[in-house]
């Protein structure tokens, strides 16, 4: 596996290691990227948005792992609106996850849930849907992989979802029919741990043993080592350009 672009550190209020332990346990793992991904502020807990421009003080290479620089941002209304938006806090990331929370957002309703989605897709810097596997959110999937193909941003599987502490609600039956949408419309798709203490970097055992399952194309996923260049593309991320910071 390329990188994990889902992690969360002290920073976000619930989460029990550092960036720096991150990024020493991704280096175990023997990832060449790690992502850091805090919530934003909406979240109980987690930091103020001025966090993430002052990110721009962080080098990306760190004794041969390179860090890229996103946040997990709060979609807070139907709109797809999202609590992270003014320039001056993105223009140091690179990406953003845009998810749904239980402590930031009600549910709505299937309509409502999947509007919120693929407004959220319109939104600067979103390159991710985080977790759309969750029954207290119900979407209409097949809607939500076709806004991904058409805008061109990635649907997540998340590992955590599979796990047995996980609170979301069917997430895997969930997954298995988004897949298989995603394979029919040759959808492509990121592997995340949506990691919350560093042991749990890296980690995608559940969500590997998933795609094996339903027989998900290797190369739809943007993470497996030979798709460096894809996944640079869909962050729109100068590749030569980062390499050089």
């Amino acid at each position: 596996m390329l990188c994990d672009l889902h992690t969360h550190t002290i920073v976000s209020g619930h989460a029990y290691s550092t960036l720096k332990e991150n990024i020493e346990e991704a280096k175990k793992k023997g990832l060449k990227f790690i992502g850091t991904s805090e919530h934003s502020e909406q979240m109980p807990g987690t930091c103020n948005n001025v966090y993430f421009y002052n990110m721009k003080i962080l080098k990306r290479n760190f004794d041969g792992i390179y860090l890229i620089r996103g946040a997990e941002a709060n979609i807070i209304d139907y709109c797809g609106r999202l609590d992270l938006t003014e320039d001056k806090h993105l223009r140091n990331l690179d990406y953003l996850i845009a998810s749904l929370h239980s402590a930031c957002i009600k549910d709505g309703g299937l309509t409502n849930n999947t509007e919120a989605l693929i407004k959220a897709m319109d939104m600067k810097k979103v390159r991710i849907i985080g977790h759309p596997d969750d029954d207290r959110y119900p979407i209409d999937k097949e809607e939500l992989v076709l806004a991904a193909k058409k805008k061109g941003i990635l649907i997540e599987l998340n590992n955590s979802s599979l796990t047995k502490e996980t609170s979301r609600i069917n997430a895997k039956s969930n997954n298995i029919e988004i897949l298989k949408l995603c394979k029919d419309y040759k959808v492509d798709i990121i592997i995340n741990s949506d990691a919350h203490v560093d042991y749990q970097v890296g980690d995608f055992k559940k969500a590997l043993k998933l795609i094996e399952e339903v027989s998900f194309p290797k190369e739809r996923v943007v993470n497996f080592d030979e798709n460096e260049d894809r996944l640079f593309d869909y962050l729109k991320i100068n590749k030569e350009k980062f390499y050089q910071d």
